[in-house]
């Protein structure tokens, strides 16, 4: 019973380190990338950028098709294997994935080089400047898929340094050959300087290529070994069933996948022209628009970066539980990705919501985007929830299931943007609540799944006490606001000083953060375990 409990223990802190690796490269590719962005924008102007921009949906199309959703995949059916102990079968696992994403890599990197005066010469492109923007980011194609393959198999093994890393220097790379390039071709033209800008993408995925084989390679001897001491009993699995089961399923996960753009061309055929509907001019419903789109959006999103992160490491890891038929696994790593999530979405959620206005002034230099940031801040619990029970359902091989919830999600936000935002007292908040309802059902539907599946349901204590604490920590801010609100930019980093400590004596006061809970944490856990104990804290 007791090797049990340490097995489960070790699994459930092997899932968070994966989730904290993938969160810390995750914000340094964030902080890379706002960098590069300002230093690009000054080396091509608009003008340039918008060359640079053209390409991208494009490219982001091709990549999609091409290989999104194989990384899932391929981490599912590796994470089986290795439950099993079949080491030669998590070999050829590889070995067919490897030589099917070297030929759709190679398809559509050729389809967008040979292609690209095709989509100019038939206005698919309107500006024919852009056309060394698109084949500069072909071979970028070709790589980005190549490598999916790396990146699935090392997750299914649930080593997630080895994408961390890649993230890392891919980005790093990027941006250091973008900048490089766009400068020196500047003098040829903007449209060579923004061809230039757009190599950086295909310098940088293939470092990134190179250290997942550098990963690979280590991992190899460990594979070797275990591959000699295995009895060669195990039935030698057809590609053609692996390719298949493996497109079953990647293809949910990439259609999931191209929900986001359709969902933001949607938005933008639809909350504009309500605004307007609404009584605003074109010139004001164009800014409010971006003001949502632009600003409020990207914020929910960079404070969901650790339930994304949480994701990609909760597949392989539940997809290893589900292979050995152990369903008490599984639900304790539900409720404990469940509780953590709520413990982290909670409060950006809340402080999000008191620190709209600042926010809007500060980073923006927009007051006028309060009220969407506001109102979307709600957002980041259910994206949050959305995000994880999505990965819990794709870890039970259900990966289908997420993408029809997506689209009867889809349905609700579509009807309730049309509808809100052309009401004259709420205008992009109605938009923002649309897009918060969005999340809210296809989190609420994936639950029902989760709960069909595996008996478990969210319990009412792990929703409201980090609510409920996050309620005294938005007080808290509120106060500092109030105050202080003389100090400009320093009354944030004050609320900001106040609400962490606030946030924390609450969520323990009110029993929302156990002694449990930290030692699952990998490493910071056990210090801020020592910490509390020495407040009196965590003592049982």
């Amino acid at each position: 019973m007791g090797e049990t409990a340490v097995n489960a223990n070790n699994d459930n802190k092997k899932f968070l380190k994966g989730t904290l690796i993938l969160t810390a490269s995750s914000i340094v590719v964030k902080v890379i990338g706002s960098l590069n962005w300002i230093i690009l924008s000054r080396v091509l102007g608009g003008e340039g950028i918008g060359l640079y921009q053209m390409g991208f949906p494009i490219y982001l199309m091709a990549i999609t098709v091409s290989s999104a959703g194989i990384p899932v995949a391929i981490s599912i059916i590796t994470a089986e294997k290795l439950a099993n102990k079949d080491y030669r079968g998590a070999k050829r696992v590889f070995s067919v994935s490897l030589r099917l994403l070297l030929v759709s890599g190679l398809l559509f990197s050729s389809a967008l080089f040979f292609g690209a005066g095709w989509l100019i010469d038939h206005n698919f492109i309107r500006d024919g400047r852009a056309y060394y923007s698109i084949i500069a980011l072909a071979p970028a194609v070709f790589f980005v898929t190549f490598l999916a393959s790396f990146r699935g198999y090392l997750q299914g093994w649930q080593i997630m340094t080895p994408t961390a890393v890649s993230e890392i220097v891919e980005q790093l790379m990027r941006v250091i050959t973008m900048l490089i390039f766009a400068d020196l071709l500047l003098p040829y033209g903007l449209a060579y300087a923004a061809g230039g800008a757009s190599m950086g993408a295909g310098v940088g995925a293939f470092c990134a290529l190179l250290v997942l084989m550098w990963f690979y390679r280590r991992l190899k001897r460990r594979l070797h070994a275990e591959i000699a001491a295995q009895a060669d009993t195990a039935e030698v699995e057809g590609a053609w069933h692996i390719i298949k089961r493996m497109l079953r399923l990647a293809l949910p996960v990439s259609l999931s996948s191209l929900m986001l753009p359709i969902g933001a061309n949607l938005d933008l055929l639809i909350v504009p022209q309500r605004l307007e509907v609404a009584g605003f001019s074109v010139r004001t419903a164009t800014e409010l628009f971006g003001y949502l789109t632009g600003m409020a959006v990207p914020l929910v999103n960079l404070a969901a970066i650790f339930t994304a992160a949480m994701t990609i490491s909760l597949v392989p890891s539940i997809s290893e539980s589900r292979a050995l038929g152990n369903l008490d696994a599984i639900r304790e790593k539900i409720m404990i990705a469940f509780r953590v999530a709520m413990i982290i979405t909670c409060p950006c959620f809340m402080g999000l919501y008191f620190l709209a206005e600042k926010v809007a002034a500060l980073i923006y230099n927009a007051p006028g985007a309060a009220d969407a940031i506001q109102t979307m801040s709600i957002g980041i619990l259910f994206l949050g929830l959305h995000q994880i029970s999505t990965g819990i359902l794709q870890g039970l091989g259900k990966t289908a299931i997420p993408v029809i919830n997506m689209i009867l999600a889809g349905v609700v936000k579509v009807v309730l943007s049309w509808t809100l935002t052309a009401v004259p007292a709420l205008g992009v908040k109605g938009a923002s609540m649309a897009t918060v309802a969005d999340f809210a059902v296809a989190a609420i539907i994936n639950m029902c799944f989760i709960y069909k599946f595996t008996g478990y349901h969210l319990s009412c204590g792990n929703l409201l006490r980090p609510l409920a604490a996050s309620g005294v920590m938005g007080a808290a801010i509120y106060g500092v606001l109030y105050f202080c609100d003389s100090w400009g930019a320093w009354s944030i980093l004050v609320a900001m000083a106040v609400a962490v400590p606030s946030y924390a004596l609450a969520l323990t006061a009110c029993g929302g953060l156990h002694r449990e809970d930290l030692e699952n944490i990998p490493f910071v856990g056990a210090r801020m375990l020592r910490a509390g104990q020495r407040f009196g804290y965590f003592k049982g």
